[in-house]
């Protein structure tokens, strides 16, 4: 796996909306995408309306034409819908480990 460019979400749904969010964003056209070669939602067991998301990207290139798109501009503005503030971002870059859902 070759990732160029990552990052760690944090998104509080607003309250009571944690399970769309989580639904939303499992459906999300960047786990089609060959470019997103990580993409991995979690919630946190103390509140479920905090969702996390994990990307990792081939590049940062192909991260910004991804969301640069209508449908990615029209997923961001739906989700926008569902938080309770800003999302905030933390630099990682994922390298291994195993997913089996």
């Amino acid at each position: 796996m070759s990732v160029g460019h990552g990052f760690h979400a944090t998104l509080t749904a607003r309250p009571g909306k944690g399970d769309e969010v989580v639904e939303f964003l499992l459906d999300a056209p960047s786990l089609t995408d060959d470019d997103c070669v990580v993409f991995l939602v979690g919630r946190s067991a103390a509140n479920p309306d905090v969702v996390h998301v994990t990307e990792g990207w081939k590049s940062a290139e192909a991260h910004s034409a991804f969301f640069a798109g209508e449908q990615a501009q029209a997923l961001v503005a739906k989700l926008r819908t569902l938080l309770d503030g800003e999302p905030t971002y933390l630099d990682e870059l994922p390298v291994g480990g195993k997913a089996a859902f």
